[in-house]
């Protein structure tokens, strides 16, 4: 079952640090979210593959907006 990754508040996307096809644990981190001045590390809730990314660095996002889907 895939699990998707949102962004827990608006900001930008300083760093992708992993790639499609790539295998995690949980709690290892996928991406840098710059908010309020703050790097926001978004990891993963669980173990899984990386299905999609959905997003790319210096990207604008808001709240609740996916940006990896994990299966």
């Amino acid at each position: 079952m895939s699990v998707n990754i949102v962004a827990p508040m608006p900001g930008t996307i300083s760093e992708i640090l992993v790639e499609v096809g790539d295998v995690v644990k949980a709690d290892e981190e996928l991406v840098i979210l710059e908010a309020m001045k703050m790097e926001n590390p978004i990891c993963a809730p669980r173990g899984g593959k990386i299905k999609e990314i959905s997003v790319s660095e210096e990207d604008k996002v808001d709240t609740n907006q996916v940006l990896i889907i994990l299966e």
